[in-house]
């Protein structure tokens, strides 16, 4: 609980400043109740009943306002996760501020289960695994049986769109080519992925 009252309190940029400077920081856990979902891939917990905390899924990436299966990847979120006791695993703290984490919802009823969102989202096709932030094994399993099954992002040629999907120079640039994906090539240089096109 300490990590998510940094995040969310003062001591915010303090708690920042140690993970640039790549002084490890471990997971906390925090419970609350779902009370907003901003996009597929970002929702906010309230903790306490009183601070929200904004938190990104640790693992995955979600389609973007105006990609195709935006809309579906967030209201999938919706479904999963609105007005549901969640219990996440905040693992880090993004570059704004949000906790990174695993999450678990409480289902009607019932108890929290097992079932992670990051791996509801990516079974269905909604979101992909962040291979620049994940090689959970059993993450990644998850996503070639949505591929095989060609279910949700998977049922088009053009199922990626930014360079931690990536997994070379080559498929960046035919993902540019071919698919027109111009946030791959943020400068405008005509290369993409910086990173993997040294």
């Amino acid at each position: 609980m300490d990590m998510i009252r940094r995040i969310a309190g003062s001591g915010v940029l303090l708690f920042l400043a140690l993970v640039v400077a790549g002084i490890p920081v471990s997971a906390d856990t925090l419970t609350g109740r779902v009370v907003a979902v901003a996009d597929g891939d970002t929702l906010t917990v309230l903790v306490d009943d009183k601070q929200p905390v904004k938190v990104r899924l640790a693992g995955i990436d979600a389609p973007e306002r105006n990609q195709p299966f935006s809309a579906q990847s967030r209201e999938a979120l919706v479904s999963l996760a609105l007005d549901r006791e969640a219990r996440v695993v905040a693992l880090t703290v993004d570059r704004y501020g949000r906790a990174v984490g695993r999450v678990m919802v409480k289902q009607p009823g019932g108890n929290f289960t097992e079932m992670d969102v990051s791996h509801e989202l990516v079974a269905r096709g909604l979101a992909v695994v962040y291979r620049q932030y994940s090689q959970d094994s059993e993450l990644l399993a998850v996503e070639a049986e949505a591929q095989r099954e060609r279910r949700g992002v998977w049922a088009g040629e053009c199922v990626k769109w930014s360079c931690g999907q990536m997994a070379s120079c080559e498929e960046a640039r035919g993902y540019l080519a071919r698919c027109g994906v111009l946030r791959l090539d943020r400068d405008g240089d005509g290369t993409p992925c910086e990173g993997l096109c040294r």
